[in-house]
Parts: structure tokens; C-alpha cells; sequence
């Protein structure tokens, strides 16, 4: 999928007229059977199959919070058919509706912008919930994951639940991800995908209990290692393409400690600075072609490198400064390319300067829990995205190997030391 884009001046960006935002619509019958419709071929192409639990609790009619965890773009699909023909509306980031802001609002999407405060967002879905009587969609994990295992959730997340007094619902996938992960460049694998639908508390229950309880619960329901589901269950992927991208994740070598120079190629993951290489197995295990293995499992070295990034942090010797294409979002007609810049990121968090010395933009740490990053974002390339709620900045580096992972775990350290008490 791509997006609209246009090359502007930064000055003629910041001109633009900011769009007024508007009340969520109930979607149209006849958008949610097209939705429906236009899944059913990948729905068909990978056995999809569904359990519910404890789903007879819902009455008919009563509109329910479903959470769902977010591995690829079949989860909407996945969706769009099993809540069919029920109306819901779907949190989704504001990028989506750009160059399709008609089609997005008529399949009942609310925009929001990822890791980013969104006052309007909650006012939104209360108003979904309350006067549309609509159920709500909700990735609450915002961003696919890296690694295959759960990202942060917001600490915001029970308040709402108590907020929205709705039902609250689970949506589990099992092989989302393994037919899609984020790092391999949007080629699909042959595997069978599922999903779990689970009614997990009633209104009652919700006002019942704690935010920290709620927010334990939502933990809970937000545990999962798909690599090693791959491995308990003994799925095989036997696309010769399936360690292609795979450097993005695991970005340093855990025998010479470089990093920027994996190189994840076919079935094979090497390190171009040491020469040491494992084969990504059709099971998911990482096996080393010489010596020890180090590393068998992916989210374990991902882990490590979270790991280093936290010591570099406690140390001082973390930084990121790097050259980026700058892209902005102003509204939803298009993406502006403005011109090249500089994002530097470090204890005192993000700082953009490009445009001529005329944009010159400060993130503190504090301010998001997590990093809106992506790899091979609408086919544009790796991608950082920083802002505010009137502008986005989305850097895309020039140079410097694989960043984004590096820097996503930083900002989430950073984050979590910020909020450290002294």
C-alpha cells in the first residue's frame, strides 16, 4: 500500500489550513459488507478460523470495547468479518485517511496519532459509544510489533475502560504475524491464521475493580511470543525469503557487538563486520552455522539489545544523530515532502532542525511512553515519526545502517526513566 505525496516548502506546509476535525460516523451498512466482501479472498488464502468464549454474554444489540493485538494488516480484515454486521468504529492512525478521507470516515474509522496526547480521541469514542451506540475497535498496542511479542500499552488504558462503560472484548490472532511480520518487506508467508474472541469483563465488573487492576488484566491478555508459539506448535515457514529484513530487529551482533552491519538475506542473518551467520529455521529458531548459537530465539536478542540500550543510556554514551528526508502530515490530502534535516535523539529526547535552519522541532522524553516507527512504511522506506497534534514529522534516515529498532527501545527507556521517581 502507498500514500499520496507531494513536495512542498516548508513554509508553504505550514500555511495549509489545519483540517476541523468531525464526530465519528456510524459506517454504512453497505461499507461494512464491502469491507467484508474484499476480505474474504485472504481470509480464504490463509484457512482463517475463529473461536469464541464466553460470547453469549453479549446480548444482540449491546455495542462492547473489542481490544485486539496488532501483528499485520489482516487484523482489519480479520475484524470486518467476524463482527459483521454489527457496527463499530475503528481507532486507527491519522495517516490511514490520507488521500482517502471519505473511504476511511464511511468504514467508520476514528483518527488518532500514535503516542501522541489525544484529548479529542476519548470525547470521540464516547461519542461512538453513547450517541452512535456504536461497539469500538481498538489496537491499544498502536504500532505492529517489532519482535513478535507484545509492545507497551498506555498506563491510560483502564481509566477508559471504566470511562467508556461498554463490555470489553479480546480479539487474539495466532499467525498474523508469522504470515507478516513488519520486518520483512510486506512478502507474504502460506500460514494459517486463527483468532480467539473472548468476552473478558462485563460493565459491572469493570466498575468492580481498580485502573491498576484493569491495567493488570490488559497486561495479561497482552503476553504473547508468536516465535514461540511457532516453535511449541512446530509451524513451519519454508519461504526461502523469510530472514529478509530480519537485521531491522536484531540490528547488533551479540559476538563482535557491531552494530548496523547484520545483514538478514534468504534464510540466513550475518554480520558483515564479523562474519558470524545463523540460519532463520522454518521452525523459528536461529541457529548458528559455526559456534554457539548465542541467540536461538528472536525476542531474546531483541531483549539483549534493549538491554544495551539501557546500560548506553545509564552510562551517557547513548545518541543518535543522523541525516533524514523530512516528510510532513498537515492533513489528510497528502504527505509533504519538505526537504533533508537532522534528527539527533539522546538523554534530553528528539531534536529536528532541517528546511534551512527554518524548522527546528524539540521532543522530550517524557511526553510518549513509545515511538511511532516503522520499517518499509507505505513503501517509502524505515521511518521515525515525532510531533505534536497539529504536526507530524516523519524522518526517514539517509544513513546509519538500522535505527529504528534501536531508537524505539530508547525512547521507551527513556521514557520509563523520566517517569522513575528520585
Amino acid at each position: 500500500m502507498k500514500i499520496k505525496n507531494r513536495s512542498l516548502s516548508y513554509e508553504e506546509v505550514l500555511a495549509l489550513p489545519q483540517e476541523k476535525r468531525r464526530a465519528p460516523k456510524r459506517p454504512p451498512r453497505i461499507f461494512r459488507l464491502l469491507l467484508k466482501t474484499l476480505s474474504a479472498p485472504d481470509l480464504k488464502a490463509v484457512d482463517f478460523s475463529l473461536k469464541t468464549e464466553g460470547m453469549e454474554k453479549l446480548a444482540k444489540d449491546e455495542p462492547a470495547l473489542y481490544l485486539m493485538n496488532h501483528s499485520s494488516f489482516i487484523d482489519l480484515k480479520i475484524a470486518g468479518t467476524i463482527l459483521y454486521p454489527w457496527p463499530f468504529n475503528i481507532i486507527c492512525t491519522s495517516d490511514g485517511f490520507v488521500g482517502k478521507s471519505w473511504l476511511m470516515r464511511n468504514l467508520g474509522c476514528i483518527p488518532t496519532q500514535k503516542f501522541i496526547t489525544d484529548t479529542q480521541l476519548v470525547r470521540d469514542m464516547v461519542y461512538a459509544a453513547r450517541e452512535l451506540k456504536d461497539s469500538l475497535l481498538l489496537y491499544p498496542e498502536a504500532s505492529y510489533s517489532f519482535d513478535g511479542t507484545a509492545t507497551p500499552l498506555p498506563s491510560s488504558l483502564g481509566k477508559l475502560l471504566k470511562m467508556l462503560n461498554l463490555p470489553l472484548v479480546m480479539i487474539r490472532t495466532d499467525g498474523a504475524f508469522l504470515r507478516d511480520p513488519l520486518y520483512n518487506m510486506l512478502q507474504l508467508r502460506k500460514v494459517k491464521v486463527s483468532a480467539v474472541m473472548r468476552y473478558v469483563l462485563s460493565p459491572e465488573e469493570i466498575k468492580e475493580k481498580s485502573t491498576e487492576e484493569l491495567n493488570q488484566i490488559l497486561k495479561e491478555l497482552f503476553t504473547f511470543d508468536n516465535f514461540r508459539a511457532q516453535q511449541e506448535n512446530g509451524v513451519r515457514v519454508t519461504e526461502p525469503f523469510r530472514a529478509d529484513g530480519l537485521n531491522r530487529v536484531l540490528y547488533k551482533c551479540p559476538k563482535c557487538l557491531t552494530e548496523g552491519r547484520m545483514e538478514g538475506k534468504g534464510t540466513k542473518l550475518r554480520c558483515k563486520a564479523c562474519g558470524k551467520s545463523w540460519e532463520l529455521t522454518e521452525t523459528g529458531y536461529l541457529k548458528a552455522e559455526d559456534g554457539e548459537d548465542l541467540f536461538d530465539h528472536v525476542p531474546d536478542w531483541y531483549a539483549w539489545e534493549r538491554s544495551c540500550v539501557r546500560q548506553e543510556l545509564e552510562d551517557g554514551t547513548y545518541r543518535l544523530d543522523l541525516p533524514v528526508l523530512i516528510r510532513i502530515m498537515r492533513d489528510t490530502k497528502c504527505l509533504y515532502t519538505v526537504g533533508e534535516g537532522r534528527l539527533t535523539h539522546g538523554p534530553e529526547g528528539f531534536h529536528l532542525t532541517g528546511c534551512g535552519g527554518k524548522l527546528d522541532y524539540t521532543h522530550a522524553p517524557g511526553r510518549s511512553y513509545s515511538l511511532y516507527s516503522d520499517y518499509y512504511w507505505y513503501e517509502l522506506g524505515d521511518m521515525i515519526c515525532i510531533g505534536d497534534s497539529r504536526t507530524l514529522y516523519y524522518c526517514f534516515p539517509l544513513e546509519g545502517g538500522d535505527v529504528v529498532a534501536k531508537t524505539r527501545l530508547a525512547a521507551e527507556e527513556l521514557y520509563k526513566m523520566s517517569r522513575r521517581k528520585p
